[in-house]
C-alpha cells in the first residue's frame, strides 16, 4: 500500500533494526490519507499524507504546525499523539507527510457524547502556550455563503447571512483546535483517549469552537443535540460570550460555512457506518439547526 519511498523514510525514522510490518488505512478523514502502522517492535504509528493537488500545495504549513502542536500538546493534559517524524514538502516520502504515535480508541458518533466533548475543550481553551498559534480564520462570509437553489425557506436564509454581515464581536484570545468535532475525537469505554487532525489550530474565540462542534452535532443527530453543546461548556467552567447577538454571530459564522447540504462533514462519517446522514437529511437539519439558532439567540 504504501509508495517505497515512503517506506524508506519510514525506516530510516524507526528504531534500529526496526522495519513496518503491517500498513493499513484508517476510515473517517477526507483532506488525507491517514493509514495505520504496526511494526516489528509491535509499535502501532500513525502515518497522514497529503495526496491530493490542493492539500499537496498547503501541507508544509499544515503539517508543520500539526506536528507542532502536538510537541506542545505532550506538556498538557490533552490526550494528542506525540510526532516523531515530518517530511512537510514531501521531499523525500511520496507525499507530505507526519509520522506520529497511534492513540488508542475508536471515534463515537452517538449522542451522549456532548458533555464529555465540552468538558474536553474547556481544557483546550485552557492552554496556555509561551508562543500564540496564527489568528483564526473565517471559513465563511456573508457574500460567500453558498444558499441552497431549491430552498423552501428562503427568508430564514436571509436572516442567518444578514446576522453575520457585521464586524466581529470582540472577544478574549482562547488556544482552539478549530476543527473540534465528534470525528476528530477517541473514545474508549466512556473516556476520551485522544483528539486528532490539529493542523487548523488557532487563537480566536471560545465561541468559534463550540460553534463548529455545535454544528456537527447539529447535523448528526438534529438541531437540540447543537443547542445543548454551549450549556455543557458552561456547565463544565468554559466562559462564552455574554451577549446573545455575538453568540448568535458565532453560531452563524460557523453553521453557514456547511451551506449548503453539509455534505463535505458527512462524507467520512457515513464511512464510519451513518448511512442516514443524506444530502436530503443534511439539508433539512442545516436549515433547522439555523431557525433553533436564531429562535435562541436573536
Amino acid at each position: 500500500m504504501l509508495e517505497p519511498a515512503t517506506l524508506a523514510w519510514l525506516e530510516r525514522h524507526l528504531a534500529p533494526g526496526e522495519a513496518v510490518a503491517d500498513a493499513r488505512p484508517l476510515r473517517g478523514g477526507w483532506t488525507s490519507r491517514i493509514c495505520a502502522l504496526r511494526t516489528t517492535d509491535d509499535r502501532e504509528l500513525v502515518l497522514r499524507s497529503f495526496l491530493t493537488p490542493f492539500f499537496r500545495r498547503h501541507a508544509p504549513g499544515l503539517l508543520t504546525r500539526e506536528a507542532e502542536v502536538l510537541a506542545l500538546l505532550r506538556t498538557t493534559d490533552v490526550p494528542a499523539a506525540e510526532p516523531l517524524a515530518v517530511d512537510p514538502t514531501g521531499e523525500h516520502c511520496a507525499a507530505p507527510s507526519l509520522l506520529m504515535t497511534r492513540l488508542p480508541g475508536a471515534v463515537r458518533l452517538t449522542e451522549d457524547t456532548g458533555a464529555a466533548l465540552a468538558a474536553l475543550l474547556v481544557r483546550v481553551h485552557a492552554i496556555a502556550p509561551a508562543e500564540r498559534p496564527r489568528p483564526y480564520q473565517a471559513w465563511t462570509a456573508p457574500d460567500r455563503v453558498a444558499v441552497p437553489r431549491d430552498t423552501a425557506r428562503p427568508a430564514l436564509w436571509r436572516r442567518a447571512v444578514a446576522a453575520i454581515r457585521r464586524e466581529p464581536p470582540p472577544f478574549t484570545g482562547r488556544f482552539l483546535h478549530r476543527d473540534f468535532h465528534p470525528g476528530n475525537v477517541l473514545f474508549a469505554g466512556g473516556d476520551i483517549t485522544g483528539v486528532v487532525d490539529w493542523v487548523e489550530t488557532s487563537w480566536g474565540p471560545a465561541d468559534l469552537d463550540v460553534a463548529h462542534c455545535a454544528t456537527a452535532l447539529a447535523l448528526l443527530h438534529g438541531p437540540a443535540a447543537g443547542l445543548r453543546l454551549a450549556d455543557h461548556y458552561t456547565t463544565a467552567g468554559g466562559e462564552l460570550s455574554a451577549d446573545p447577538r455575538d453568540h448568535l454571530y458565532w453560531r452563524l459564522l460557523d453553521a453557514l460555512a456547511f451551506a449548503p447540504d453539509a455534505e463535505k462533514l458527512a462524507l467520512p462519517w457515513r464511512d464510519l457506518g451513518r448511512t442516514d446522514l443524506t444530502p436530503a437529511l443534511l439539508r433539512t437539519r442545516l436549515e433547522d439547526y439555523l431557525a433553533a439558532i436564531l429562535e435562541r439567540y436573536q
